[in-house]
């Protein structure tokens, strides 16, 4: 019998290994495991790539990699912002 929690759900799908690779590196720096498939074999290995989650973790699976599409975590100062430096003694 499948639980929620055993049925895995596709997250991902890119075709660059190097790009699968991170993506799965971000999601289990997470905590959330991550099945990579499709990846080549032999020594030139090329796409398509396929990250798969349990489902149970998809939403938030799904949030962390949108935030890596949109380019990072939103900070409350603007990228590039100066920051202030302490004034010397």
């Amino acid at each position: 019998m499948d639980t929620e929690q055993d049925r895995l759900v596709r997250v991902y799908s890119t075709g660059s290994i190097t790009d699968g690779y991170l993506a799965k590196g971000r999601l289990e720096s997470e905590g959330i495991p991550v099945m990579l498939k499709g990846e080549g074999e032999g020594p030139y290995r090329m796409g398509p790539v396929y990250l798969w989650v349990p489902a149970n973790l998809e939403v938030q699976a799904r949030m962390i990699l949108d935030e890596i599409e949109a380019g990072g975590p939103k900070e409350d100062s603007p990228a590039g912002a100066p920051t202030q430096e302490p004034d010397d003694p």
